[in-house]
């Protein structure tokens, strides 16, 4: 089966942001495939780092199973993620370990910079896969087949600088949206944490939301999750849009 790989920063990023998306290959016979770059150490007020660590990475692997993906471990704690070596290695056997023809990853630009190096490291790892001189941690072997790379809405679909940010194309995520808010539900920890940290009242309805204002975006459908496909240079052909491909029946293109 072809699979799908995607790498956020932190646990529950994929439930809000990816998720949706992974369902509906898994409808046409994907693979899926789920890392959090960093352990969510960090998200909370009331646990210390390994209680809260062990606690998220429990509904990580909660909210994988719901979905019926593959888990592949954190590699570092929240605000740790760096763009070294090391952790390009290690992202990278993840890409080789889950033989990905798409990685999704986060957007470019976002609120804050985990997500933004997690892409980065998503990106380069993509990009490496096929490289023999790179070794990865663990040895992992690599494999030439082409991965496309598709970066997400950022948060709130806007730059920290306020810019309003359009996909290139929208994914109708309705029919598997009660599966994706219960994947996020998993994350139960985190009601309290961002509550007082972001202002989300719930943070279900904020996915929610979130969620429905793709749709609007989309101008068909009701629930949505949005797609920009990177340049296909050094990861894929020019004509390579699995994505696309796949979901071509559940797909709206931007007018932007």
């Amino acid at each position: 089966m072809p699979s799908v790989l995607a790498i956020a920063a932190h646990p529950d990023d994929i439930e809000f942001l990816f998720a949706g998306t992974m369902l509906m290959l898994a409808k046409q016979g994907w693979d899926l495939h789920y890392m959090n770059v960093a352990d969510g150490s960090r998200g909370s007020t009331t646990m210390d780092r390994e209680t809260c660590a062990a606690t998220r990475l429990a509904e990580a692997q909660q909210a994988a199973d719901l979905i019926g993906a593959k888990f592949h471990k954190p590699i570092c704690h929240d605000m740790e993620i760096a763009y070294t070596t090391e952790n390009l290695q290690k992202v990278t056997a993840v890409v080789r370990e889950s033989q990905a023809s798409i990685v999704l990853v986060h957007s470019p630009i976002d609120y804050m910079e985990d997500h933004e190096v997690a892409c980065k490291l998503g990106v380069s790892a993509a990009f490496s896969h096929a490289m023999p001189n790179l070794e990865s941690i663990p040895p992992t072997p690599h494999y030439d087949a082409p991965v496309t790379v598709y970066h997400a809405q950022p948060l709130g679909n806007r730059h920290p600088t306020g810019e309003l940010i359009h996909p290139h194309f929208y994914v109708d995520t309705a029919p598997v949206i009660e599966k994706k808010t219960q994947a996020l539900a998993c994350h139960a920890s985190q009601k309290q944490w961002l509550d007082e940290s972001q202002g989300l009242e719930s943070y279900l309805e904020t996915m929610l939301d979130e969620s429905r204002h793709v749709g609007e975006l989309s101008g068909k459908f009701e629930h949505a999750e949005g797609w920009r496909r990177r340049e296909h240079r050094g990861f894929c052909g020019e004509n390579d849009d699995p994505l696309r491909t796949t979901l071509h029946d559940f797909i709206v293109e931007s007018k932007q």
